[in-house]
């Protein structure tokens, strides 16, 4: 020991006992088989007498001692959490260095579950466990791509896929027909129109060419105001491009003067305050915006005017 050097200088109580060379061990047949197989992207069991399924196998009924059979049975390899435990920050030697968990995985025709590490995702450190981590899990092996016949070759678990959001968008142009036409035309000089149904009467609007109650043609137009009640309506929570907000109302407006309510947006009022009953009046965007289209309305919004009573537009809904 070099002078002036004592004892307390050097002393460090983590003690690391390595092989250089490497531990090699003999797995028998059992074992051997399981990690062969894992090598070749496959997960086995053994059968018990009792015709359990052990995974990982084992040369004995751990519940019996007795042998097992010789019989391998390939399981999996999707599976089943049957617990865990959440690591929000992963130590030096822990296969993620970010948040993940150890689970107990049963795979599918195994009878007991094996130890892995599960992949959520990518979380801040820290992070609690995510909602989607739960007994019931269903999971599926993360293979590597260059296996040599160890647990390792299973890199983690992650989760089955359940659901997918695609970014999905259909484009596709439309071509009224002649009463549609004229309904746009008169959206694109600012003005509403409706048919008259001949036989009952009803100004239909947008007007159709025809009457649904009596199947006949309709060709009388009638100008309609843009004021109108709010029929019923819906509160929608999943955004909407043509929606000024989250949540928002889309509803059913009986315009004054019409029989048949059109389908718009309500704005202008918190949604928690919309009503069936409440008078409404179109929000047209400038004039310098309008095309032939309903987009010339933004949305319906409320009116100073008291709401309509309930018996005046029940048999509109």
């Amino acid at each position: 020991m070099p002078s002036g050097t004592g004892p307390s200088d050097t002393a460090d109580p983590n003690h690391v006992i390595g092989f250089p060379g490497g531990y090699t061990r003999s797995v028998g047949p059992v074992i051997g088989r399981f990690l062969s197989e894992l090598r070749d992207g496959r997960m086995v069991g053994i059968r018990t007498a009792d015709g359990r399924v052990l995974v990982p196998p084992t040369e004995y009924d751990p519940d019996t001692g007795e042998d097992v059979t010789d019989e391998f049975v390939e399981v999996g390899p999707a599976g089943t959490v049957t617990t865990w435990s959440w690591v929000p920050r992963p130590a030096r030697e822990h296969p993620f260095d970010r948040p993940f968990a150890w689970a107990l995985i049963r795979p599918d025709g195994a009878d007991t579950a094996l130890v892995h590490a599960l992949d959520l995702g990518e979380f801040e450190p820290g992070a609690e466990p995510p909602k989607a981590l739960t007994t019931g899990l269903r999971v599926r092996p993360k293979w590597r791509a260059e296996r040599t016949g160890t647990i390792g070759d299973i890199e983690c678990f992650r989760p089955e896929v359940t659901m997918i959001n695609p970014q999905a968008q259909l484009e596709f142009r439309l071509r009224g027909g002649r009463a549609m036409h004229r309904f746009l035309e008169g959206i694109s000089e600012g003005r509403i129109t409706g048919h008259r149904c001949p036989e009952c009467g009803d100004v239909i609007v947008p007007m159709k060419g025809l009457c649904s109650r009596d199947g006949v043609q309709t060709t009388e137009e009638v100008e309609l105001p843009d004021t109108g009640t709010l029929t019923t309506f819906a509160v929608n929570n999943i955004p909407d491009p043509r929606a000024p907000d989250v949540p928002f109302v889309s509803g059913y407006v009986l315009l004054d003067g019409a029989d048949v309510p059109m389908l718009t947006l309500v704005a202008g009022i918190p949604a928690d305050q919309v009503r069936m009953g409440m008078r409404v009046k179109a929000a047209w965007r400038p004039r310098e915006e309008w095309t032939a289209s309903m987009n010339n309305i933004k949305w319906f919004e409320p009116i100073d005017e008291p709401d309509v009573p309930f018996e005046e537009i029940k048999d509109h809904l």
